[in-house]
């Protein structure tokens, strides 16, 4: 009987045991695989990140090559997209002169496009002083600006830069910036052309509404007359009815817009603001920012005045 429970206890051991072994052989194989689909992931993405860093520096040698040759990239109008090792690549470009520069641009340029932004006068007029005070080198307010005292007076724990906006993003940061009011700006500035004017060859509906004096008739107009242009290969025309709001200059900064999916489905986008270097001929671009952008489904390449005509609607 003593002989017997013993070989029982013995069993439920050897039992216990085996079990506690698969736990553990079962513990190593599982982190042996989540290990190993980290390192896969890392590795796949780490490709992706090296095929938009190659389709960037494509884009940039290409654009850079004289406009209106055959083959050439036109910036703003079409999206290019080609396969390379598996991977599916979507590349757009669009030139910074296309938006209203927070630095350089014209006080009235900046002020119309706060009102079409949705800002009454009055407001618009208090968030031009803002931004101006924010961006100048003194501690001066203007009558409807903004310096460190008003900001406190806010409760705001910032205070004014005293210079120059380094990101768009920086606006938010301007007393009296509501934040429906940035989202609707977001897309039509930039810290990166350096212009006072905007360029009418690439500027969106939006950004031509808001200089001065320019009504939405003359507006559509110009983007018929741009949009034919373009599709019959021919130059787009100046738009008159800019004046000196306008700005044709060669190509300043662009941004080149990546989408790269992966054999696996996975999709990584990334932006790159570039500006042709002349002076540095072994060196024909400088790469000013890089920045992931949040997963979204590709838009279908349009036409800039296709695109005004579309969000006119």
């Amino acid at each position: 009987m003593g002989l017997r429970r013993q070989s029982g206890i013995a069993l439920v051991l050897v039992v216990w045991v085996v079990t506690l072994l698969l736990a553990i052989s079962g513990s190593f194989l599982y982190s042996t695989r989540t290990d190993a689909r980290a390192m896969r992931n890392a590795s796949d993405l780490a490709r992706i990140e090296a095929v938009a860093r190659a389709a960037v520096v494509r884009a940039l040698i290409d654009i850079l090559k004289p406009q209106g040759q055959p083959g050439v990239w036109r910036r703003g109008v079409q999206q290019q997209a080609w396969s390379f090792d598996g991977h599916d690549v979507k590349v757009s470009v669009a030139d910074e002169s296309a938006r209203i520069d927070l630095n350089a641009g014209n006080d009235a340029l900046i002020q119309g496009l706060l009102r079409r932004a949705g800002l009454e006068e009055a407001d618009a007029a208090r968030v031009l002083d803002a931004i101006l005070d924010w961006r100048d080198a003194d501690g001066l307010r203007r009558p409807n600006g903004a310096e460190e005292p008003d900001y406190a007076a806010a409760g705001l724990p910032g205070r004014p830069a005293n210079q120059l906006f380094q990101s768009v993003e920086e606006l938010q940061l301007v007393l009296g910036m509501r934040a429906e009011t940035y989202q609707r700006l977001a897309n039509l500035i930039t810290v990166y052309s350096r212009q006072p004017g905007v360029n009418p060859h690439f500027a969106s509906r939006e950004a031509l509404l808001a200089i001065p004096s320019v009504s939405e008739e003359a507006v559509d107009e110009y983007l018929s007359q741009r949009d034919a242009a373009l599709k019959e290969n021919r130059p787009p025309p100046p738009f008159a009815a800019a004046g000196a709001f306008a700005n044709y200059a060669r190509m300043a900064a662009v941004t080149v817009r990546v989408d790269v999916t992966n054999p696996e489905g996975l999709t990584v986008s990334r932006e790159a603001v570039a500006i042709p270097t002349p002076q540095a001929p072994r060196r024909p671009f400088a790469v000013l920012a890089w920045r992931e952008v949040p997963r979204r489904t590709v838009a279908v390449a349009q036409s800039p005045a296709s695109a005004g005509a579309a969000s006119a609607r």
